[in-house]
């Protein structure tokens, strides 16, 4: 199925292996890229040397094209450009908008500039400044997400923009396919969909959560980091919640700790990291805390497999999923129902 995704990405298939920090690692990415569609390696949970040792085990798990995912606010942000660009990478994905000067910078090297957004004007602002194509994530999404719905958002998004836009939030099938296809978008992005495959390094004991949520065990809240977070609801999400500021800032103090071992970041980098966040909204100091260090929560969970002391970032369609096919297996039938669904509505003519 040949898209203005498919051509800019030198893909098979429209579909697009979201950079999920601790969980697009080099066997994920690699498989999802094997299978025709586009993997982004997560990169913001890894140091530089992570990363290039990263980018050296999918190319040699891997002839295809893949991508890795930045954080355009960080502080070695350039530095993780020209190691994707020496390693031949080919998209470069973000999940905040980068500078026009990233931007040129990757162009320039020949690198497909993809970044995330989850409203209209932030699409139109990366258009504006370059973006080769746009993921615009619902609110159904996992993570850090907006309000408005996939259905309201994209068609909003690809009327507003000349680029190719990539759906995402809400995705797991090939009947979401034709439908973002439908909207006029040029493929979709998936995440929870690619965590839950056999291919994804995540515990099974965490898998396993994931599969017996219902899409009412799917929870947005702000008790982490003061951003709306959609994720698995958990004792630890109850907990925060109800917790009081004092108890707040504690938790928020003892986790970043463990994350400035882990990451190599001074204690410096990881409030300024936190401060970015907090430009332009109501957040307490706990909350700048836990907003540069949730990583480290995510990682408990992700890694490490206490569900008890972590938190899973979900979509809305945990509650839909419940087996844990390989990569090949999954973009195989998401291809298959799609050519299906596209007989049904010419049939229905």
């Amino acid at each position: 199925m040949e898209t203005a995704l498919t051509r800019l990405a030198g893909i098979r298939h429209p579909i697009v292996q979201t950079g999920m920090g601790w969980v697009a690692g080099p066997r994920l990415v690699s498989a999802t890229a094997n299978a025709g569609a586009l993997g982004i390696l997560a990169s913001a949970t890894m140091t530089l040397d992570q990363l290039r040792a990263a980018i050296a085990e999918v190319r040699c798990r891997t002839d295809a094209p893949f991508g890795v995912n930045l954080r355009a606010d960080a502080a070695d942000a350039g530095d993780r450009v020209r190691l994707i660009v020496e390693g031949g990478v080919r998209v470069a994905s973000f999940a905040l908008a980068p500078s026009p000067e990233l931007i040129a910078e990757l162009k320039e090297a020949g690198v497909v500039v993809i970044p995330s957004v989850g409203a209209r004007r932030h699409a139109e602002k990366v258009a504006a400044w370059g973006a080769d194509a746009v993921i615009v994530q619902g609110g159904e999404g996992g993570g850090h997400t907006g309000e408005v719905a996939t259905s309201v958002l994209l068609p909003q998004v690809v009327d507003a923009v000349r680029i190719p836009v990539v759906a995402a939030g809400g995705f797991f099938d090939g009947r979401g396919l034709v439908a973002a296809l439908a909207y006029g978008a040029a493929g979709v992005a998936m995440g929870t969909r690619f965590l839950l495959t056999s291919d994804s390094t995540v515990p099974d004991a965490v898998k396993a959560r994931y599969l017996a949520a219902t899409v009412r065990d799917v929870t947005v809240t702000r008790a982490v980091d003061g951003l709306p977070h959609r994720m698995l609801r958990t004792d630890l999400v109850t907990a925060l919640e109800r917790s009081g500021r004092a108890r707040s800032l504690l938790h928020a103090i003892r986790r970043a700790g463990e994350f400035r071992k882990l990451s190599g970041l001074t204690w410096r980098q990881m409030v300024q990291d936190g401060l970015a966040l907090r430009h332009g909204k109501d957040l307490t100091w706990s909350q700048v805390l836990l907003a540069a260090n949730t990583p480290m929560l995510l990682r408990s969970a992700m890694v490490e497999g206490r569900t008890d002391l972590g938190v899973m970032a979900s979509g809305q369609v945990a509650g839909v999923i419940d087996d844990l096919p390989s990569c090949a297996e999954l973009v195989e039938r998401i291809m298959k129902e799609a050519e299906e669904a596209r007989a049904r509505l010419a049939a229905a003519r």
